[in-house]
């Protein structure tokens, strides 16, 4: 009987994935092969982070828990990282470096933590500073409560704006009906501090009674890919959709992005979320995708060496294993192409201060992408 319940079930979310489809939707073109590719750093599992020091130097993060320093064709593992809650989705994520690293030295480290009175963990903003291979002058910036075992939706990326705040990204935890819309609640939400970790005098919540105020936006289910416009200087991210619907947002402040009262997206089983996709008072995605392409890592190119990309925007494809170029005129998606196709499980991708573009892949390690003269 269980066997028969699942051939059913198997049938039945067969037929509802070929039923999604997005109407007058862009097309994607094909690879336009204008590159080749070269590994740069292999053997790595699940590089999640990507950041770079002034001495050019890599730090790549890999989910499982270690911090790895790449220069001159030497890995070295950074010791004293937190102990990290490697679970399904769970376990050392993001990094970023302050604006003005070469100043003062503090790199920002998102990771699922322990910490808190509850079995499981959540999402945690750290950041520390780098001597003699090691972690030092550690200091938490925030944690995401309460804890749940729960394995999935922990976010998290790490953007700085122009103005040198600092926005970083929790899932919805697996909570959907409770945390993304409640802003007393951490989860589905997009929070921005001061880069010491204080709250900002004019976040959006921060007169409201027993709010987070740290949340800048909500109503988010899992954000895994965040940058900032090189043009305007907007914070951007794309989500994960359920089936189907995953979104590119432009986050603005206050803002409510709907999750889960509005969604393109269905249940995994193939039943239906929500009857509506808008409603009054929650905002639009720029673009969205359906089917899902379970976006993870974005950045916009504006290097010289990809001309054809200037301005456009990269987001990596776990699903379909390639990188998708959104082309952009403004912030309206005008066409779409894939890069480096089959290239493997895509989790990050970063356009390095040298100029060229980085791509993390899963079980291979970062691939650069090389244009052809």
């Amino acid at each position: 009987m269980n066997n028969l319940l699942f051939c059913i079930s198997a049938v039945l979310s067969t037929l509802f994935s070929c039923a999604q489809e997005k109407k007058n939707d862009i097309s994607i073109d094909p690879d336009p092969k204008n590159y080749t590719t070269e590994i740069v750093i292999p053997d790595l599992q699940i590089p999640w982070g990507m950041a770079w020091l002034p001495d050019g130097s890599m730090l790549i993060t890999e989910k499982s828990g270690e911090l790895i320093h790449y220069k001159n064709g030497t890995k070295t593992i950074i010791e004293n990282v937190p102990e990290v809650y490697n679970r399904n989705q769970g376990g050392l994520l993001d990094i970023e470096i302050h604006p003005e690293y070469d100043k003062n030295g503090w790199l920002y480290l998102t990771y699922s933590s322990r910490e808190g009175a509850e079995k499981g963990g959540n999402t945690a903003l750290i950041r520390a500073k780098l001597e003699n291979n090691k972690l030092t002058s550690i200091e938490n910036l925030y944690k995401g409560t309460p804890n749940t075992t729960r394995g999935h939706h922990f976010g998290s990326r790490i953007e700085f704006d122009k103005e040198g705040y600092l926005y970083f990204s929790i899932g919805d935890r697996g909570n959907r009906d409770e945390n993304p819309q409640d802003i007393t609640k951490d989860g589905g939400k997009i929070y921005r501090l001061h880069a010491d970790g204080s709250i900002p005098k004019d976040n959006p919540f921060v007169k409201k009674n027993n709010s987070k105020k740290a949340v800048f936006s909500y109503g988010h289910r899992n954000p895994q890919g965040m940058a900032i416009h090189p043009t305007d200087g907007k914070i951007w991210v794309h989500e994960h959709g359920p089936r189907g619907g995953d979104e590119i947002n432009i986050i603005n402040k206050g803002t409510n992005y709907g999750w889960p009262i509005i969604t393109y997206g269905i249940n995994y089983s193939g039943t239906t979320i929500t009857d509506i996709t808008t409603k009054e008072g929650m905002e639009q995605p720029v673009y969205y995708w359906v089917p899902s392409i379970a976006p993870s890592g974005m950045d916009f190119v504006t290097s010289d060496k990809y001309p054809d990309w200037k301005n456009d925007l990269l987001v990596g494809s776990l699903k379909f294993q390639y990188l998708e170029l959104v082309e952009l005129d403004g912030n309206k998606v005008i066409g779409r192409k894939k890069i480096v196709e089959d290239i493997g499980r895509v989790r990050n991708v970063r356009q390095g201060p040298d100029g060229y573009i980085y791509i993390a892949v899963e079980n291979k390690g970062i691939v650069k992408i090389i244009p052809k003269s």
